[in-house]
């Protein structure tokens, strides 16, 4: 085992915050990790949980549970490193977003020219992120792609499913299927899917050029949600009045335990 490996996976420790176990790492840490698994072609999950996923999971003990059996999860989103730093004091700096993971994870897979495997999202998403990656990341090596049925697999298309992406060679499959649905996706897969899988969402969206990130100093305080709010009324409204509320609710909660005990 590598020395990276053995720094950071059997070293470094995961911190309940309400039910999910989080990786405290930064970016070019976590990446690393990745990688180093990916080279190898380790079955290994990854999932960038922002609030509504830790606040899906708190909600659904099943799929809390089911999250904690992917290896790595990290924070996406500033309020879950708040969480991370009060509830366990681990000194973390800023989250790492899906969108940036990806792009992390891929400049360091472009020298070793590892090949990626894009899956779910839309045909279109797909076409632009793939010109992305050409553009931006030459010595990688697309070598599959699965637009989303935009619904569950059956057994038998499940396991063709499997069987095109390990017989793809792919190093790297990248996730975007949206909250919980692709959390599900990579714990169903670690042991099946001889890759590094990481469940990252809109990151699709971003690297597509459809979404746009937020100002820095709007992602450091923590009101990305809102920026992101502004561009997908329809779709997220509901998601954020209700679940950032329930986060907040349950944070309180959880300090006040921890200062009584």
């Amino acid at each position: 085992m590598s020395s990276t490996l053995k720094k950071f996976d059997m070293d470094f420790p995961r911190h309940k915050i309400f039910l999910p176990e989080y990786c405290a790492l930064n970016c070019e840490d976590a990446a690393g990790v990745i990688v180093e698994h990916a080279a190898q072609r380790h079955s290994y999950g990854v999932t960038a949980l922002a609030v509504h996923g830790l606040m899906e999971s708190y909600g659904n003990p099943a799929l809390g549970d089911k999250i904690n059996n992917i290896q790595m999860i990290v924070a996406d989103g500033q309020p879950v490193v708040w969480a991370l730093n009060m509830l366990h004091n681990v000194g973390l700096k800023f989250k790492i977003p899906g969108p940036a993971l990806t792009s992390e994870v891929l400049k360091q897979a472009n020298p070793k020219g590892l090949n990626v495997y894009l899956f779910g999202s839309t045909a279109d998403t797909l076409e632009k992120f793939q010109r992305h990656i050409a553009d931006t990341y030459p010595q990688l090596k697309v070598v599959g792609v699965h637009e989303d049925r935009f619904r569950e697999a059956t057994p038998e298309e499940d396991a063709q499913d499997i069987e095109k992406i390990n017989n793809s060679g792919a190093h790297v499959v990248l996730v975007g299927r949206g909250c919980p649905r692709q959390e599900h996706w990579v714990a169903d897969h670690v042991g099946k899917v001889n890759s590094a899988m990481m469940a990252v969402g809109a990151a699709f969206d971003y690297h597509a050029g459809k979404l746009s990130r937020a100002p820095m100093w709007i992602q450091r305080a923590g009101l990305e949600w809102a920026f992101r709010l502004v561009q997908e009324p329809r779709r997220l409204w509901r998601r954020y009045l209700v679940t950032n509320s329930q986060f907040v609710y349950q944070l309180c909660k959880h300090l006040v335990k921890k200062r009584a005990s």
